[in-house]
C-alpha cells in the first residue's frame, strides 16, 4: 500500500496527513503524538477511529496540521484519519459513519457585530 493523504477540517484548524502502512507511528508536526497533544483527551480524539475499526497499531502516520486550537486540531485530525481509513478499506466505512467521524462539524466562531460587545452580548444598558 503506497502512501493516502487526506485533509481534514474543523472550526479554522487544517490538519493534511499521509498515511501509510506501519506500525502504529503518529507524528504530528514532526512531533510525536504525546509531545503534541499532552492532554489523553485530545490523544483518545485522534486515535478513535483506528481504535473504532481496531487497526491501532498498522499504519504510520504523518500529520501537519495549522490554525485553531488544540481541540480544533485534535478534530481536524480525527476526520483525516477517518477519511484515510475508508480509502484504506470500504469495510471501515459503515462503523465509522455511525460514530460520526466522517462528518465535517461546520460550526465556526460567531463574527463580532457592531454596536454590540461580542457577537451578540450588548452594551450594558443604564437607566439612569
Amino acid at each position: 500500500m503506497d502512501r493516502i493523504n487526506t485533509l481534514g477540517r474543523r472550526k479554522t484548524s487544517v490538519a493534511r496527513i499521509y498515511l501509510s502502512s506501519g506500525k502504529g507511528e503518529i507524528k504530528v508536526n514532526n512531533r510525536e503524538l504525546t509531545e503534541y497533544f499532552p492532554s489523553e483527551i485530545l490523544q483518545t480524539i485522534v486515535k478513535q477511529p483506528l481504535a473504532k475499526v481496531e487497526q491501532d497499531g498498522n499504519f504510520d502516520i504523518k500529520v501537519n496540521v495549522m490554525g485553531g486550537g488544540p481541540s480544533g486540531q485534535a478534530e481536524a485530525v480525527r476526520l483525516a484519519i477517518a477519511r484515510a481509513l475508508t480509502e484504506v478499506d470500504a469495510e471501515f466505512r459503515g462503523p465509522l459513519k455511525s460514530e460520526g467521524f466522517l462528518t465535517r462539524d461546520s460550526r465556526m466562531v460567531e463574527r463580532k457585530k457592531y454596536g454590540r460587545r461580542k457577537a451578540r452580548r450588548r452594551f450594558q444598558f443604564s437607566k439612569r
